[in-house]
């Protein structure tokens, strides 16, 4: 069998206070005809990335609302999960496209995991390219067949797409973050779905400031003094190199200014360390800026004492499938400055929740203008809160996923 993850039990009406009673009761009442249908999430990885994140919530949320439902992991070694990275990457713009034998390692390993998944699901929901095959070679296994992309598929590699996309024609249902995500040639029914965070995790969850502070110092931040902060894995679309370029302008005006680069290294991503040391390079040395990841004891309640802690984050991605370390930090009510792709649009209304930039030099003035004018940062930070509890929290996730299982029963 596929490994199987281990989620902790998650009760919907915690969410009450904060999303509000209609759409509760509105999720109960999508839920009701779905009783006992059998769900399997199938992804690559179980943690390093967003979509472990959502589905580490999801998950025990479909459990608990009457689904039985479950998540696996896909088996795979480096060779496959180098040749994955390459087709993210040139799904996501990059000219480089497999060759032949990055090809056929990809197929066998989908062949094998298509063998081990088990039998017998109403749905079964698989998440990106990695294990995009499983639906065509072991279609008998279940019922219905979903695929949800999380990158950005607006400009991908039109040889790496072609390849692909017999794969996803055989699925009955897809699902993408924008409509702008859509290639040519899908087939089936195309829903848009926007990803969310959990607000009850303990990424998400409100921090004193004094114990944001004091968890921050322990990494040697100085916390009397301004700090800039991006929170994403090690990874060229993130641009941490761009990021240090706009601190050091920055710093150029403001030298007490600080920089957190703060990333997950992902079992998915073996470029990820490659990066990590390109970035290290980078900084050259800087004392004031502090490159940390999960091997240095950064967990969850780290990541979310760096971002409330902030008096700047940054998401200066140059492509983003959505970008939830953008939920999560306006979530925070932190003044955001983020790059202008993707789904980094849809969660920032420019000037209002946040700004959005297209370049090292213009991220820096916008931080500049951030520190001098403190009350600007917590208007920012108040408008993009509330547009967060409306459009990007876990319930109205669920509610969407119910809403496609119900479509799905009745097709």
């Amino acid at each position: 069998m596929l490994q199987p993850v281990a989620v902790a039990n998650k009760t919907l009406s915690d969410y009450t206070h904060i999303v509000g009673r209609e759409l509760i009761a509105e999720i109960r009442e999508l839920a009701e005809p779905l009783q006992g249908q059998r769900v399997v999430h199938v992804s690559a990885t179980a943690f390093g990335g967003g979509v472990s994140e959502i589905l580490y919530t999801l998950v025990p949320l479909m459990r608990d609302v009457g689904l039985d439902c479950e998540w696996h992991v896909i088996y795979g070694r480096e060779e496959f999960f180098t040749a994955t990275k390459l087709m993210h990457n040139a799904l996501q713009g990059s000219p480089i496209d497999l060759d032949s034998e990055q090809w056929a390692t990809w197929l066998r390993y989908n062949e094998i995991n298509a063998h081990e998944l088990s039998e017998g699901w109403d749905v079964c929901l698989i998440h990106d390219p990695q294990p995009a095959a499983l639906c065509r070679l072991a279609r008998e296994k279940a019922n219905g067949w979903i695929w949800r992309c999380h990158i950005d598929l607006s400009t991908p590699n039109p040889d790496t797409l072609a390849q692909l996309l017999p794969y996803l024609q055989d699925y009955s249902d897809s699902l993408f973050h924008m409509s702008e995500y859509v290639p040519q040639g899908i087939d089936g029914h195309v829903h848009v779905v926007p990803p969310a965070i959990d607000p009850l995790t303990p990424k998400n969850m409100a921090l004193l400031p004094e114990d944001a502070a004091y968890v921050c110092g322990q990494f040697g931040i100085d916390v009397d003094r301004p700090l800039i902060c991006q929170v994403s894995r090690f990874d060229p679309w993130k641009d941490p190199l761009g990021v240090i370029d706009a601190y050091r302008a920055v710093k150029a005006e403001r030298p007490d200014v600080q920089l957190a680069l703060v990333g997950s290294m992902a079992s998915d991503d073996p470029e990820g360390w490659n990066f990590y040391n390109a970035t290290v390079a980078h900084a050259d040395g800087d004392p004031d800026i502090h490159i940390l990841n999960n091997f240095n004891n950064v967990g969850a309640i780290e990541v979310n004492a760096f971002q409330s802690h902030s008096d700047v984050v940054i998401q200066k991605s140059t492509r983003e499938g959505f970008g939830l370390t953008v939920t999560e930090a306006i979530w925070k009510a932190r003044p955001f400055i983020g790059g202008d792709v993707g789904g980094i649009p849809l969660q920032i209304e420019d000037g209002i929740t946040g700004f959005l930039v297209s370049s090292p030099d213009e991220c820096a003035s916008r931080s500049i203008e951030i520190l001098r004018d403190p009350e600007l940062g917590r208007a920012l930070g108040r408008h993009g809160k509330e547009h967060v509890r409306k459009h990007f929290l876990t319930p109205r996730y669920l509610r969407d996923y119910l809403k496609i299982f119900n479509e799905l029963n009745r097709s």
